[in-house]
């Protein structure tokens, strides 16, 4: 059976804004079916894996702090499913601050699970591994880290936790001591503050706990997360009292899937998708109903009973002794005359030798999970679960089962500034300020606090002087009290107040402030107005007269009035100004006065302005100033290509077009009547825009250049038709069919020769051929002549040789003749061009003079002429 729970990752919740909920399975199967069939599946997530490293779709205008949280949760997903950084997925649609949050996000988490496994191997007292080691495959960023790759992440938290366990074992205080730089005086500071070591106690029995421990209902797990627990076990790392956690010190002893501790007892959980059974150790999955049979062997099975082997003999059995099962619980089968009790897979046989018990892989440690993963067992079977889906946002999963507090300050995941101190809380971490404050201050829970000297007693006023405490300081105060208007000095006189100068406003506007011993007075200033001014409403101020708005003003029509402190002015309107008599206002001509400021093509005056317009090719931009580009080419004017250019536009065409006279229009080049021969070995065909290049119908093929013709090896192909007592001969486009026989009186030595058998008649001898050899010479039409095409001499040659060379046959028009080089050498030459493609078969006969004796040879030639080679 499968059975697939769904549950909510807890490492998702703090970007739910941004990312959607990724289910995830457990699944637990059955390849038949049959209890006894049950197989481990190793729970690794491998699809969930792959949908956490997919960078979320986040909304358009994210902010980058939305952007690096949402990533780095994707980058700490990948360390976690794959234990690497290196092969991190990068779409090219996603920004930089994105990738690096995930990269760096990747890196620190695999660093912070490094130092933790550091830590936990000092305080277990194993040996610190080689810092060479690179343990998590992010040595492509040592060079760029200054903790360098997890291996020496490893090695530097397991060497500096060792030295604060040992100054906590010498009964040292524990201090820091910034030379040893960070993170390394972090790590000594907190394994020397940390807790004792527990003490595993000698005889390993389950504590009787104080009250039945409770069972988990699934109505608890409504989180839906991936484990469900309760407000003790968010917070575990630290218990009022001296409480012993059971579930620390008999780790996978108490329960069958997690033990919770409480203060002074325990109680155990189940996964999602199984159910806290009635003992309240053991879980089952949901569906199953429990077997009343199973439920009395657990409660009757001994602690300490041994695995014994899975069949035991009974006594000689009675007829049908298996008959319904028997006496056995499980499976009965009858050997010889004995009946056999044994067990499905995961379970082993009792000491009855009928009952059968459930084997604990994970305690044996026959299960197949891998170090990433912890064992959980179950009836007849156990199945891997991912740390990742067990511990809350900040903790981690020790190797006892227990969701332990990641130390950010040790781990350098904190965000604390170069000048704050960091300090881990269960679950997360504070910041605060300078570890040194300011005199007059002192730090008090990580903050710098003002110190009361008045009231620590630490000042050093006189008797008779009152202390007042200030920020950050203190000032001493005679006792004497001053009348209203006066201040005590530091010798305790009383000196008058000048309230005119310490008030800020001592009087109303229009009233000048006059000091008196013990207080001021009032008096109010006389208001005297200039030409262009007048007082105020309330008459204590000279206020501007506005002969603009208030039309006393003499200005003439076409101007403009412009108020001034105590005056105004008369203005020309925009684009006019004053004639050469200051009186009437006339316009302007711009374009004389700056021509080539105004506009940048052409500048029109108007009255009291102008008017700018640019030239053909152009139009006027938005300020009516410049002139911009005009592209004619969008109009679509050329008939193939079209490049704009300043002003106007030029038209081009494609290779294998020229521009026609219009300017505008592309014609074809027909580049077969430019350059046949050069272009093609045989025959230029001109297509639109360019040519093709074709060969002979039969007999050739186009070679991968396009532009030569290849002869067609028709006999080497197989597509020749000559018979089997013909030879296949190929020449340039064709080939031809030949046949070689032997004339009587001569026997064939090889497939172009033949020798003569015995001569019976001296005459016959010196007539008949010693040997016949047939020869297959291929040449091309045209050929200069003379030119020698055959040479012929006796192998080997002696001295005293003379040869002779006839042509017997085949030389009726003329082409061909011999001639001897030497006494033993001659050649066959051609004298006649051939210009045509033609045959020839020709019988050259060669006459051996050799110690007094003449023998005869016959040279049986066909000579091919074909065309030039295409």
């Amino acid at each position: 059976m499968t059975l697939c729970v769904p549950s909510r990752l807890p490492f998702l919740t703090s970007v739910e804004s941004s990312v959607e909920d990724v289910p995830v399975f457990y699944s637990y199967s059955s390849s038949d079916g049959h209890p006894g069939s049950r197989q481990p599946t190793s729970i690794n997530h491998t699809e969930v894996s792959i949908l956490l490293v997919t960078l979320p779709v986040l909304p358009p205008a994210v902010s980058t702090k939305d952007l690096i949280e949402t990533c780095c949760a994707a980058g700490q997903q990948w360390a976690i499913d794959n234990d690497e950084c290196l092969d991190i997925p990068e779409s090219g649609a996603e920004s930089d601050v994105c990738r690096t949050a995930q990269k760096h996000c990747c890196v620190s988490y695999l660093k912070e699970k490094s130092c933790m496994a550091g830590v936990m191997g000092a305080k277990e007292g194993e040996a610190c591994g080689d810092e060479d080691n690179d343990t998590c495959g992010v040595s492509l960023y040592k060079a760029s880290l200054p903790w360098g790759g997890c291996g020496l992440s490893l090695k530097q938290c397991c060497d500096c936790c060792g030295l604060g366990l040992r100054v906590r074992a010498e009964g040292q205080s524990c201090e820091s001591n910034p030379n040893l730089g960070y993170p390394c005086n972090h790590v000594m500071l907190s394994c020397c503050e940390g807790e004792d070591p527990l003490i595993v106690p000698e005889v390993r029995r389950p504590p009787e706990p104080e009250a039945v421990p409770r069972r988990v209902s699934e109505a608890e797990l409504t989180s839906r997360e991936a484990l469900s627990l309760g407000t003790e076990t968010e917070l575990p790392n630290s218990l009022p009292g001296d409480d012993q956690d059971e579930c620390l010190l008999l780790p996978g002893e108490l329960c069958q899937h997690l033990c919770i501790n409480t203060v002074g007892s325990y109680h155990c959980a189940c996964f999602p998708g199984f159910s806290l059974q009635d003992d309240g150790r053991t879980c089952r999955p949901d569906g199953d109903r429990p077997k009343p049979e199973a439920a009395e062997e657990s409660a009757l099975r001994p602690e300490s009973s041994q695995v014994a082997p899975n069949t035991i003999a009974l006594p000689v059995p009675q007829p049908n002794t298996c008959k319904d099962n028997g006496p056995c619980k499980q499976v009965c089968s009858v050997v010889g005359d004995t009946a056999m009790c044994s067990c499905f897979p995961g379970y082993a046989i009792m000491a009855d030798g009928v009952s059968c018990e459930d084997q604990d892989e994970c305690l044996l440690g026959t299960h197949d999970c891998s170090w990433r993963q912890f064992c959980v067992n179950t009836l007849g079977s156990f199945y891997c679960v991912n740390h990742t889906v067990v511990c809350a946002e900040g903790f981690i999963l020790s190797a006892h089962r227990k969701c332990v507090d990641i130390n950010e300050c040790v781990t350098d995941l904190h965000t604390c500034s170069r000048g704050e101190h960091c300090m881990n809380t269960v679950g997360s971490f504070r910041c605060y300020k300078a570890l040194t404050c300011e005199s007059g201050y002192m730090l008090k829970d990580g903050e710098c606090t003002d110190v009361d000297e008045c009231e620590l007693g630490t000042h050093n006023c006189q008797a008779g002087s009152a202390c007042h405490n200030t920020k950050g300081s203190f000032y001493c105060q005679a006792r004497q009290r001053c009348m209203e208007g006066f201040l005590q000095d530091p010798e305790g006189n009383c000196v008058d107040i000048n309230e005119c100068t310490s008030l800020s406003e001592p009087c109303r506007p229009g009233f000048s402030c006059i000091n008196t011993v013990g207080s001021y007075t009032c008096q109010r200033n006389p208001v005297i107005c200039g030409r262009g001014y007048h007082a105020s409403q309330d008459g204590t101020k000279c206020v501007d007269v506005n002969e603009c708005e208030s039309g006393v003003h003499r200005c003439g029509e076409g101007q403009v009035c412009h108020n001034l402190p105590g005056s105004y002015r008369c203005d020309c309107k925009p684009g006019f100004q004053r004639d050469a008599f200051g009186r009437a206002c006339v316009d302007v001509n711009e374009c004389w006065t700056s021509p080539s400021r105004l506009c940048q093509h052409t500048c029109e005056n108007t009255l009291g302005s102008y008017r700018c317009s640019c030239a053909s090719g152009f139009l006027l931009a938005a300020d009516g100033k410049r002139c911009e580009d005009v592209n004619e080419c969008e109009a679509q004017r050329c008939s193939q290509e079209c490049a704009n250019i300043y002003g106007s536009y030029q038209c081009y065409c494609r290779q294998g077009y020229q521009l026609a006279e219009d300017g505008h229009t592309c014609t074809d080049i027909d580049e077969c009547a430019q350059g046949a021969g050069i272009l093609c070995t045989f025959r230029c065909i001109n297509v639109p825009g360019s040519y093709q290049c074709a060969c002979p119908e039969r007999g050739y093929t186009m070679t991968a250049n396009g532009r030569s013709c290849k002869d067609l090896d028709e006999c080497a192909l197989g597509t020749h038709n000559c018979s089997e007592a013909e030879t296949c001969h190929n020449i340039q486009g064709g080939f031809r069919c030949l046949r070689f026989e032997c004339p009587p009186n001569y026997v064939r030595v090889s497939e172009t020769k033949c020798e003569r058998a015995l001569c019976h008649d001296f005459m016959e001898c010196q007539n008949a051929p010693a040997r016949i050899t047939y020869y297959r010479l291929n040449f091309q039409t045209g050929l200069l002549v003379p030119a020698h095409i055959f040479r012929i001499s006796p192998v080997p040659a002696f001295a005293g040789d003379t040869i002779a060379l006839t042509i017997t046959k085949g030389n009726e028009e003329g082409y061909f003749g011999t001639r001897r080089l030497n006494a033993y050498t001659g050649v066959v030459f051609l004298q006649r061009s051939v210009r045509e493609p033609r045959d020839f078969a020709l019988d050259v006969e060669m006459k051996l003079w050799r110690q007094g004796s003449v023998t005869t040879f016959l040279a049986k030639m066909h000579i091919f002429f074909t065309t030039f080679a295409l």
